[in-house]
């Protein structure tokens, strides 16, 4: 039987840590960053968990 690949687009936008939780960026941050508020920018800058269903999901696709 054949190993099974783990997606490679999510792979690049996702990290597994190593406690397990998925992390990932927010969105609107890559472009006219200066017409955003400083709290707006702040928030955007950080990143945020995958959570429930979709954390699973994530994870078998990952194959992690």
């Amino acid at each position: 039987m054949p190993k099974q690949k783990s997606h490679k687009g999510l792979s690049k936008r996702v990290k597994v840590t190593a406690t397990g939780r998925v992390k990932r960026r927010h969105a609107c941050g890559g472009h006219l960053m200066s017409g955003k508020t400083g709290k707006r920018r702040r928030r955007v800058a950080s990143s945020a968990d995958i959570i429930g269903a979709a954390a699973k999901t994530t994870r078998i696709k990952l194959c992690k």
